[in-house]
């Protein structure tokens, strides 16, 4: 693959980091923390106040309970740096509206439909986006049989889910042969 090159002289102004934790309850359910936070290097002039580098202009974490069939239990959001103080976290607690999703069954779109716009945050809304594969690496080999051995046992989830793990090819050929469908050439 190609990555264009760094510049030499390229300067760091803006880092966002998104964290995604998964911890198991052991009673067959499973805790979701995705934080998200924004940082400048340089002074942020806010609507509401100036920010110093390195403090937090967004600072949300997303918390969710999911069983192992990727079911949503319960759902929060907390707002800990925000620029407009006692407006960006005043949605209440829109992200309740996620219990009753499946991670796997139309997440994204139902997702947009429930806290997408005004109806939520942007920022939590957007980290929200990336919790189904997150989980899904989480519960790999503890949960979803990702080897697809035994007996009657259902194709592995990853396979056709991407490039690589295409059943017509050479990785499913080599590590997956009971997967792998020969592709018929005419």
């Amino acid at each position: 693959m190609t990555l264009p090159p760094a510049a030499p002289q390229r300067q760091l102004k803006h880092r966002r980091q998104i964290d995604v934790q998964v911890y198991a309850r052991g009673n067959g359910l499973w805790e979701v923390d995705a934080l998200l936070t924004d940082v400048k290097t340089r002074v942020a002039h806010l609507a509401g106040g100036d920010r110093a580098p390195g403090v937090p202009l967004h600072e949300m974490l997303l918390r969710l309970v999911v069983n192992e069939r990727l079911d949503i239990v319960e759902a929060g959001s907390e707002t800990r740096w925000m620029p407009y103080t006692g407006h960006c976290n005043d949605h209440g607690d829109a992200y309740t509206a996620l219990v009753g999703l499946n991670l796997l069954q139309g997440f994204r779109s139902a997702l947009r439909e429930r806290v997408g716009g005004v109806l939520g945050c942007t920022h939590i809304t957007e980290l929200a986006q990336v919790l189904p594969t997150a989980v899904v690496q989480a519960f790999a080999g503890e949960v979803i049989d990702t080897r697809g051995h035994g007996e009657g046992a259902a194709q592995p989830f990853q396979i056709d889910r991407c490039h690589a793990l295409r059943s017509d090819g050479e990785v499913v050929r080599e590590h997956y042969p009971r997967w792998y469908r020969r592709v018929n050439v005419a």
